[in-house]
């Protein structure tokens, strides 16, 4: 979702790339280029396409921002990293894997867990939000998407202390 929204905003359009097995969207911003990936594959093996999109544009790890869904942060909670583990997160384990290091950003956004406690939530993951959660939803993805540009421009250090948190506890809202 987030991904979508800055496509949008920077007026980027999405093209399927099979080479890749990702979509891309393209565009300059501020000098510089700006390339937004979607892996088209399955989330336990993306690390394949950033891999293929890093090698062929030349990009060092440390200049691809991961942004992922993280259940066990609470929905509404952003959290930048510079590096780090996955925290079990398979996607965050495919890329670790495939670019062969843990030192790249990552930006998680908390989507919280159903209340019955499962531990398996694929099924979750995968269901669209709940009419309660759409205005806490619609924040996230500001949030992330004014996160994502500060990232872009400032790095992450600042990225992290301006945005970092809950949006619905934080003034930046």
């Amino acid at each position: 979702m987030l991904v979508e929204k800055l496509a949008d905003q920077l007026k980027a359009p999405w093209a399927n790339e099979k080479r890749f097995k990702a979509r891309l969207a393209k565009c300059r911003q501020n000098g510089r280029q700006i390339l937004l990936g979607q892996p088209l594959t399955y989330m336990n093996l993306s690390g394949e396409a950033v891999r293929m999109i890093a090698d062929f544009y030349k990009i060092e790890p440390m200049s691809v921002l991961a942004v992922v869904d993280d259940a066990d942060l609470p929905l509404g909670q952003l959290r930048m990293r510079p590096d780090g583990s996955s925290g079990g997160h398979h996607g965050l384990d495919s890329l670790e894997q495939m670019l062969g290091t843990r030192q790249f950003p990552r930006l998680r956004l908390g989507i919280g867990r159903r209340g019955d406690g499962r531990r398996d939530i694929a099924d979750y993951v995968l269901q669209p939000f709940a009419e309660d959660d759409q205005a806490v939803l619609k924040k996230v993805l500001e949030r992330a998407g004014r996160q994502t540009e500060c990232w872009c421009e400032h790095g992450t250090s600042r990225a992290m202390n301006e945005f970092n948190g809950s949006v619905e506890t934080t003034a930046q809202n």
